[in-house]
């Protein structure tokens, strides 16, 4: 089997790309390498370097390549850049995807496996947050996760292209056995802005806020590790080739954890003094986010093996580590 991974050299990408390759498939990564890294590509998996920008680009891939299903990662992913510079996420994730999606059409690519998020949901009026709840995204990045996935809806109805939207909650961790080189670029969720602090790279860790209406006052948020969500890519796409039918699932590790529990999980694993300081609240920013993954279980089987505390933290340490200045 043949998988075409478009955004195969990011953070996600490399790592859905690594179980692609474990799992016996041929893999060609299509990445532009704006955010994607050379380090992070495989000598298993053929590369073509382009843009889905040009849909020529994707053309000449996608009709070439005699591939049984696409892998879309491609996207603009800073939830407050996007809403500074909307124009930006509206053509790199919106337009980008309706190139994907044409030129896939064209070629008769199906299915697509696409990468969306859990701020497709907004503020939680309800937890844990199931696939089912209301869509009410409070960024712009947000909202074009969940314009494209109405995009993705009315493409298998009228063109016949299955899909599955994967809604990741909070990606984290890195490969257990060392496989990805390369760190994540610009990050701005919260355990590799730790890391970077335990290292030295940054001078301290502000904490947003101490009084919400949480056990330590501190937001909670549930961090999945990246392995586990690349596994439910493999276990989706295998999914629809069996039954023919798209599917929406949230992926997450159903656990809550607040930003002082982690920042404290740090500070015992590495060893490291991780100097910190309460700010302000965030506006936006809500008490708890914690998902509900049943559906994910129930149709793909899906069980996260690395998505505990700890694991999360050392296999997030074991890159940065490599970098510590102290």
């Amino acid at each position: 089997m043949r998988i075409l991974v478009i955004g195969g050299a990011g953070y996600i990408g490399s790592h859905v790309t690594r179980a692609f390759l474990d799992r016996g498939y041929r893999v060609t990564v299509f990445d532009n390498l704006q955010t994607g890294l050379r380090e992070n590509l495989f000598e298993e998996a053929q590369f073509v370097h382009g843009d889905i920008m040009h849909p020529a680009q994707l053309r000449a891939v996608m009709t070439g390549g005699g591939f049984d299903g696409c892998i879309h990662l491609a996207a603009l992913k800073a939830a407050g850049q996007s809403m500074l510079h909307p124009e930006r996420y509206a053509e790199a994730n919106i337009a980008g995807t309706i190139n994907i999606l044409n030129e896939a059409t064209a070629a008769s690519l199906s299915p697509i496996i696409f990468s969306s998020s859990a701020a497709v949901y907004g503020a939680p009026q309800y937890l844990p947050m199931d696939e089912e709840h209301p869509k009410k995204p409070e960024n712009f990045y947000g909202y074009t996760k969940l314009e494209i996935e109405r995009m993705l809806g009315w493409y298998d109805r009228l063109k016949g292209l299955r899909y599955a939207a994967i809604r990741y909650f909070n990606a984290a961790g890195y490969d257990v056995q060392g496989r990805i080189k390369g760190l994540e670029l610009n990050p701005e969720n919260l355990l590799p802005i730790v890391m970077e602090t335990a290292a030295g790279i940054r001078p301290r860790l502000s904490v947003y806020g101490d009084d919400y209406p949480t056990r330590d006052g501190s937001c909670i948020r549930d961090y999945v590790h990246v392995s586990d969500l690349a596994e439910a890519h493999v276990t989706a796409f295998e999914y629809i080739r069996k039954h023919d039918r798209s599917i929406t699932v949230n992926l997450g590790s159903q656990k809550g954890v607040s930003v002082l529990e982690m920042l404290e999980r740090v500070r015992a694993l590495t060893g490291k003094a991780v100097p910190s300081e309460i700010a302000g609240r965030r506006a936006g920013d809500p008490a708890e986010l914690v998902a509900s993954a049943a559906k994910a279980g129930e149709l793909l089987g899906w069980v996260p093996k690395y998505s505990d505390v700890d694991t999360l933290v050392s296999s997030t340490w074991k890159m940065y580590e490599k970098f510590a200045r102290h």
